[in-house]
Parts: C-alpha cells; structure tokens; sequence
C-alpha cells in the first residue's frame, strides 16, 4: 500500500483547516428568514436587522417565532398581515374585551412611525369620568344657567357601549353607560395617542370588525388595525417583487441601506433576484469580500497542488 508523502499529508491537513475556517461564512442557511412563527414575511417586514425595509425593523421585529410591534406605549404581538390592503392587525393585552375587563394606560404610535389607524377601528373608552375628563365639554346653557355635558364622541355609538356593558366583565365595572365614548372613525389627533390617563378614562376596548355579528359583542374582532406605508405612492419595489418571485427575501446593507437581495441555499446576496438577473450590472454582482475569499481558496489550491 503506498504511503503518503509527509507534505502532501501536510498540505492536506492545511488545506482543511482553511476550508474548515472559511466555508461556515460561505455555505449558509439564509440570514433573512421568510417567516416569524406562523406568520409570512414580505417586504416591507423582515426577520432581523438587514431584512425588511430599514425603515421598519425598529418597530417591528421578530423574536422568539413571535412577530412584535413596539411603541412608546408598550409591546404589542401582531396576529395577522394583510398584504393586499397593507394592514396589520394586533393585540393589546391591556385592553377591556367581551371575556376580561382591566384597567389600561392606553395605547398609541410613534409619531415618526410608518403606521396609521385603519378606518374600520372602534375605540371604546371605558369608565371615563364625567365631571373632569376633557372628552366632555360644557355645550350651551339652559334656563335657571344650567348646562350640559356633551361628549365628543360619535353620536351613533350609544349602542356599542350598551352591547358592550352587556358583557358580564365590563358590566363587573359598575359604571353607567354614560362613562363610554366611542370614537369611530378614530380621531386621536396628529401624534395618534390614546392617553386614558389624560382623558380620565380607566380602560378601552378596540375593535376592527363585528364579524357578522353586529349584536353580538362577543363574536367581535377585537384588536387593532394598523395601516403600514413605505412610500409616497405605496407601489411595490420592482427590485423586491423580483427578488421574491425568486425565493429571496428583500433586505438593504450599507451606510446607506442599499437593496439587497437575499438568496436562500447558501447563496450569494445579490443586488437583483436570486436567478441572478441584477438591475446594476449585466452579470452577477457579488460582495467583494466573497470574492477575495474565493481567489485565496482558489490560489491557496493551486500552491498545495504545486508543492505536492
């Protein structure tokens, strides 16, 4: 049986060692994930810093299988997106519904946040106090100088707060109707803050459609829905519809945020699709320190082939 040479067992040994080091960076399951728990992730959402659109990834993020949005007033775990209409639905585990009624601080959005309110939310403000909170206001006197109190409310939403007072949690309140102001379509001024200890009001319940079931609250879709804009038109990335289409996920690198599309399989990120079709050049497009990797693989073999 011949023996193998002591150098070319070295160059062996040698040439593992550096193919050990450096394939982890090379041959890797994609960075940018496709989805958080049960929930699709497209554009503009991502898995984690480099995913997504930039501008995002600081509200909503994804930990735990658990996809997150997070204000200034709390955290709260988004249940559903709509990439048709470009709205995402969420939880808050402090608001009052038809199976627990506690009390709440509220909830609201970040100024400078890419969301706003959908049209079809109703907000309930729960135990608001007559006499001292500001969503009530002296309106017109009467004879004998006697005035009254109207609510800045909708005027059509008595019935909510009757169906929801019918909810033995909320009824637990012992507070009159009265105390209930419903905002519809919600109206909570520029910075979108819902402040019930500024409004004198305990608790709120929120809700984005009464599924079927207008009388019946218990059957109510309750959480919030958030529309989502990344620019001024809304029309999707060219670049990001292609990259999808070809199994990659969107993401952005750089000082600048630059697009990137990033590859599943291992594959290299590239500036187009992962079919490898870039908009920027007319081949493919690959990061510089890849390159430089593969020339020293690539020269490191032919000096062991030299040598042997």
């Amino acid at each position: 049986m011949p023996i193998m040479k002591p150098k070319n067992c070295f160059s062996t040994t040698l040439l593992c060692i550096y193919l050990t080091l450096l394939l982890p960076t090379l041959i890797s399951s994609q960075s940018c994930q496709r989805t958080c728990g049960n929930l699709h992730l497209k554009y503009p959402f991502g898995s984690g810093p480099g995913c997504g659109d930039p501008r995002f990834h600081p509200y909503v993020t994804c930990s735990q299988e658990k996809l997150t949005l997070t204000t200034h007033t709390g955290c709260y775990t988004i249940t559903s997106i709509d990439y048709n209409i470009k709205v995402l639905y969420i939880t808050d585990p402090s608001m009052s519904t038809c199976s627990c009624a506690q009390p709440s601080k509220g909830f609201g959005l970040d100024w400078n946040a890419p969301f706003s309110f959908d049209d079809r939310n109703i907000f309930s403000l729960l135990d608001c106090s007559i006499t001292s909170s500001p969503i009530y206001k002296p309106d017109g006197f009467y004879g004998g100088g006697n005035s009254t109190l109207v609510p800045l409310c909708d005027s059509e939403g008595a019935s909510i707060c009757s169906l929801l007072y019918s909810c033995r949690p909320i009824s637990a309140l012992n507070t009159p109707i009265s105390t209930c102001c419903v905002y519809t379509p919600v109206d909570l001024g520029p910075s979108f803050e819902m402040d019930l200890q500024k409004l004198k009001c305990t608790s709120y319940s929120g809700f984005f459609s009464f599924n079927g079931q207008d009388s019946n609250p218990q059957s109510w879709e309750y959480g919030v829905a958030l529309k989502y804009k990344f620019s001024v038109s809304n029309d999707y990335p060219g670049a990001c519809a292609d990259c999808e289409r070809s199994n990659g996920v969107c993401g952005y690198t750089g000082d600048y945020n630059s697009f990137i599309c990033n590859c599943p399989g291992g594959r290299l990120n590239t500036t187009g699709d992962c079919l490898f079709s870039p908009y920027w050049s007319h081949g493919l497009r690959l990061h510089p320190w890849k390159m430089g990797v593969w020339l020293q693989i690539y020269s490191l073999a032919l000096f062991l082939v030299w040598i042997s």
